[in-house]
């Protein structure tokens, strides 16, 4: 009886396990770069030293972090660039997405082609993001959409679950009724 035994569960729920913290510690290390790219000092440099926080809250290893802020030093981390997104997603919902890349036409394809398939659209540049206000990095939407219709609620989680695995991507922002 394969895939029975206490080994093969405990194997698969680590695999599981740790390919969620992979992706997790990519989009953090990716972060960290970009933050460090202006100063690679995190004692004067508040982005930095906020992303750093933010790794060690999910346990990243002290040499991950080192090795993301050395990457900038050495400058093969110049590559990385910031993207945002905005999107329409079903129910008529405004979502804006922020991701770090270093490709960004393979993003922006990756994140336009999810968007369809789960009957949201990209839009251009400022069409939605004039619905929210920037509150110390995090945008607040200004008006709540509510999505009722339970068809159009499930696509949208869907959607935005779906944009938040991508691993890219490292905020996803919407101004639908939660």
């Amino acid at each position: 009886m394969s895939g029975h035994s206490k080994w093969s569960q405990i194997k698969h729920k680590k695999g599981v396990a740790d390919a969620k913290k992979g992706v997790t510690f990519g989009k953090i290390a990716r972060a960290i770069s970009i933050a460090a790219r202006d100063n690679p000092d995190p004692s004067s440099n508040l982005r930095l030293k906020a992303e750093i926080e933010r790794a060690r809250e999910v346990n990243m290893p002290s040499e991950n972090i080192e090795r993301a802020i050395r990457r900038v030093v050495d400058k093969s981390a110049s590559a990385l660039i910031e993207v945002q997104l905005e999107l329409i997603g079903p129910g008529g919902a405004a979502i804006v997405v922020n991701a770090i890349t270093d490709n960004s036409n393979r993003t922006i394809n990756d994140l336009k082609q999810l968007a369809v398939k789960l009957g949201g659209r990209m839009v251009g540049r400022g069409s939605v993001l004039w619905m929210f206000v920037r509150l110390p990095g995090m945008l607040t939407p200004t008006t709540i959409i509510p999505v009722t219709d339970l068809n159009e609620r499930s696509l949208l989680d869907t959607l935005i679950k779906a944009l938040e695995e991508h691993e890219d991507v490292q905020n996803v922002f919407t101004n639908a009724d939660s």
